[in-house]
């Protein structure tokens, strides 16, 4: 280097940093809040839209230069460009491993930092709902899980885990934890809640965001608000009262505002009439300026355009993103680059009040100066670590979510030595489920491996038996579909219509759609810009491999026509509701069929495949003989029976879906001891065959290590104790079923149905016994401003060390209005030895004692308040007054 541009270089680098300080907002010295009103001012409208706007999905160096103007932040993709939207949402997939996630957000942030005209840092966004969705990520159990546990300081360390392994990847912003009320079990996203108890939630909301905040990575509470409507229906309107909400589905998101939530997310609902995304009472009024909330709240993926497609409340995009800003939402989270065209306008036109845009922009940027992005934007790749050691966790974490719901005669833990054998039946025994939201763990050991692993060689046998959902058809594969005769293209040629005809001189749109499997729930076909009124028709031809009769069917929501050869032979044209409707038909190999399907939707809501029996397994009964025979060799039998849930998977029935009730009667027939572990996120109807099993566990999803946790609990190893953070009803007429309710004008009772559940609130069993005694009121009387101390002796009566949670419930005696019949205010789970005991102390707070009084005012009133210890909401041991003045 020639020597004198080499001095100069030198002698200009004090200068540069001396200019460097004289910016403000680069200036690390000054406090925040005068860093972020300096960058504000010097940013454009444009600017201003961006950071306000964060997509899913890469940034490769190509794509980057679209953001010139910055951007709030990205979802690293799952590493295949296959990966659909929803998948990168949920995670699944993921293909890269820490380094390559941590040098990928790195090379990311450079061109932000570096390459743009402010050097305004990215937050790099992710799933953690229960483990990061990572490759290499622990997959701890899933939360309603970890609810059942009913244990906090587990909860902390978890998240803590968690946290470590995200930040380290270089990820400060998770969209996690769902603390929304699961009021409906038959909703699918219950398998995401803590439960359906306000102060369960919020206590284990308030751990999980603690351990984060803590790490420095922004927590994202969601969805608020309220998102399971009637019949437990995602995202269905919800018409509840103010005292309603504040009562029961606003305390999580209190309580994790106050714990240092950096970010709220809204759900897709609508509430009272307005989306929750443009909800100016929700948002502004009460979050805001109520709650105080200094964060920055976000939507739902797409959220805010529902509220033209999906709501009807706005006019187009640019519409209904004016309306979500003005009236408090701060960042509008979109699935694609190219959506921001759909909502920049009212950014630049001034259709947002200035004010409300920079209050925005501020909430952002105060929230990247906090996680010191703008003086440590980049992770330290060389600091990454390997972090097995979190297996043993998620392995405990597991163990103490078991929920164990019946153990006739003390059947479990299991007697066995090495003559015995078992027989483990069921396809979640080899599925190694983790439930949603999920990455793919590390080493996923399934039950039945690790009952193999803690027993003999020879003492387990496995056969599947059934499959957890019995598929009666499969669609018609691309590699049977032609677009002509000659059989040279896959596919079907689709004439789309903007009418129900589906003839026209001239369809709208044409083209080659694989095979005939769509549901056009939230939006109709892309390629016609509507989600309603509309209709199809496919036409081409099918071939197949081998001759025979073959039963077809059309199934979706009608009406639709199918033609063979040009005769008719589907007809279910009439709109009526959601059906399958099927012809046999007689097939030679390998010759070409003319096939046409016609299609139409008035009002939305499309669904239409087209099935068939080809390669369907229609042998349940000949499986279930078989099960029955093994059965009859063997000393015990567990099933490990298995339900389909999860986001936009709502059930309208709760019993386990495919044969696999039928398979738990007929084993049951077979004299051997019959044991049933549920895995499963919520409620499973077991009145048809509960009776004739002798042990039933609920092990959720139970993550990584699950299926040696299983196995140690089966065996004896450890003594479970997780209890149930929802009401398990006898039947899904009894929904919505809690235990919290207010009191009623008459009975709970049906005319043919008891009101009470299958298994309360709180219930849970153990291979001990424990007895309460000695209830102290240490104070009795108090004023409306002091505590109250309640304590009670709790004894290990059983022969086997064991853990209790001890749980506390108020009734307000006399209120100005109605209350619950009992509300949890507290929880203790202890581990006792045999003959062991330990007094258990609660602390009541003066805000625990609170009510909404008639004005609509938090207050406490003076009166009696009943104090109910015991083993669950049902289960009372205990009982005092205490009195407030």
């Amino acid at each position: 280097m020639n020597l004198k541009l080499l001095f100069y270089f030198f002698c200009s680098i004090p200068i540069f940093v001396a200019a460097q300080k004289n910016i403000p907002y680069k200036n690390a010295s000054l406090p925040i809040s005068l860093r972020v009103k300096d960058l504000v001012n010097r940013m454009t409208a444009e600017e201003k839209f961006w950071q306000l706007f964060m997509i899913p999905g890469d940034l490769d160096n190509a794509t980057l230069q679209q953001y010139k103007q910055g951007l709030f932040g990205f979802q690293v993709s799952a590493g295949s460009s296959n990966t659909n939207v929803t998948e990168q949402l949920i995670g699944y997939n993921t293909t890269e491993d820490a380094i390559q996630v941590a040098n990928k957000i790195n090379n990311i942030q450079r061109y932000f930092v570096e390459q743009t005209r402010l050097g305004i840092p990215i937050i790099a966004f992710d799933e953690a709902l229960h483990g990061l969705v990572r490759k290499g990520a622990t997959a701890f159990p899933q939360s309603i899980g970890l609810a059942a546990s009913f244990d906090t300081s587990l909860m902390s360390r978890v998240a803590a885990a968690i946290a470590l392994e995200t930040k380290q990847r270089g990820i400060r912003q998770i969209l996690s934890p769902v603390i929304n009320i699961a009021t409906d079990v038959r909703w699918g996203r219950t398998e995401e809640t803590y439960g359906e108890d306000p102060y369960l939630t919020s206590c284990m909301a308030v751990a999980y965001i603690k351990a984060f905040e803590e790490a420095g990575i922004i927590t994202t509470p969601k969805h608020f608000l309220a998102n399971v409507g009637d019949g437990g229906r995602d995202s269905y309107p919800i018409h509840v009262s103010e005292r309603y909400l504040k009562e029961i589905h606003l305390p999580p998101f209190k309580a994790a505002i106050k714990a240092g939530a950096g970010s709220i997310m809204t759900s897709y609902n609508s509430l009272d009439g307005s989306p929750a995304t443009a909800h100016k009472w929700l948002l502004t009024d009460v979050l805001k300026k109520e709650y105080g909330f200094k964060g920055f709240v976000i939507s739902d993926a797409s959220a805010v355009g529902g509220a033209n497609v999906l709501h009807y409340t706005a006019t187009d995009y640019a519409d209904a993103g004016e309306k979500a800003i003005n009236n408090g939402l701060d960042v509008i989270f979109q699935t694609q680059y190219e959506h921001y065209k759909l909502f920049i306008a009212p950014f630049l036109n001034n259709d947002i009040l200035k004010q409300r845009i920079d209050d925005a922009v501020t909430r952002v940027l105060t929230a990247k100066f906090k996680l010191g992005l703008f003086e440590h934007p980049y992770v330290d790749v060389s600091q990454i670590q390997n972090l097995q050691q979190h297996r043993q966790l998620a392995k405990e974490a597991a163990a103490k979510s078991f929920v164990l719901l019946q153990n006739k005669n003390s059947i479990l833990p299991l007697q066995i030595d090495d003559t015995k054998k078992i027989l483990v039946i069921g396809e979640d025994a080899i599925a190694g489920r983790l439930g949603g939201y999920s990455g793919a763990g590390n080493n996923v050991t399934t039950i039945l491996q690790g009952l193999k692993n803690a027993t003999s060689k020879n003492q387990i046998e496995f056969y599947k038996g059934v499959d957890r959902e019995e598929v009666l058809w499969n669609i018609i594969e691309n590699k049977y579909l032609f677009t002509d005769s000659l059989c040279t293209t896959n596919g079907l040629v689709g004439n789309y219509y903007k009418n129900i005809n589906a003839t026209a001189p001239k369809p709208d749109a044409i083209r080659n759609d694989a095979t005939i499997n769509f549901s056009w729930t939230l939006y109709g076909p892309d390629n016609l810009q509507t989600n309603e009124f509309y209709s199809v028709n496919w036409h081409g031809f099918i071939k197949t491999d081998s001759t025979g009769n073959y039963t077809l069917a059309l199934e979706g929501n009608d009406g639709y026509k199918l033609f063979i050869n040009n005769t008719l032979v589907i007809d279910k044209w009439d709109k009526q509701s959601y059906h399958a409707t099927t012809t046999n038909y007689y097939f030679e190999k390998n010759k070409p069929y003319a096939i046409q399907v016609q299609f139409y939707e008035p009002t939305g809501n499309g669904k239409i495949k087209l099935v068939w029996n080809k390669n369907v397994n229609q042998n349940s009964t000949e499986n279930i003989t078989t099960a029955v025979a093994k059965a009859k060799k063997a000393d015990a039998i567990i099933i490990i029976a298995g339900i389909e849930e999860g986001e936009f998977r709502d059930r309208a029935f709760l019993s386990l879906p495919g044969k696999q009730e039928e398979l738990i009667k007929a084993l049951s027939t077979s004299g051997k001891p019959v044991i049933v572990l549920l895995v499963a996120g919520s409620a499973v109807q077991m009145s048809n065959w509960i009776n004739n099993v002798d042990a039933v566990a609920q092990i959720w999803y139970s993550g990584e290590a699950g299926g040696e946790a299983v196995a140690e609990m089966l065996l004896g190893k450890t003594n479970p104790a997780g209890r149930m953070p929802f009401t398990m009803p006898i039947h899904e007429s009894q929904l919505p079923l809690v235990y919290n309710h207010k009191p009623t004008g008459r009975g709970d009772d049906y005319n043919n149905l008891t009101g009470l559940p299958l298994f309360p609130f709180g219930y849970g069993l153990s291979y001990s016994r424990f007895s309460y005694s000695n209830l102290i009121l240490h104070t009795p009387v108090v004023k409306k401003e002091q505590p109250v101390t309640i304590s009670c002796t709790i004894t290990n009566t059983g022969k086997l060390q064991g853990e209790e949670v001890v749980q506390l419930y108020i009734r307000d005696e006399v209120a100005s209005v109605a209350r619950p019949v009992m509300e949890l205010q507290g929880f203790n789970r202890i581990a006792l030895a045999p003959n062991q005991n330990k007094q258990v102390t609660f602390t009541l707070q003066p805000q625990q004692l609170m009510l909404l009084n008639e004005k609509m005012k938090w207050a406490i009133e003076p009166g009696f308040f009943k104090i109910m210890i015991g083993a669950s909401s049902r289960d009372i041991r205990l009982q005092g007054k205490v009195r407030v003045e």
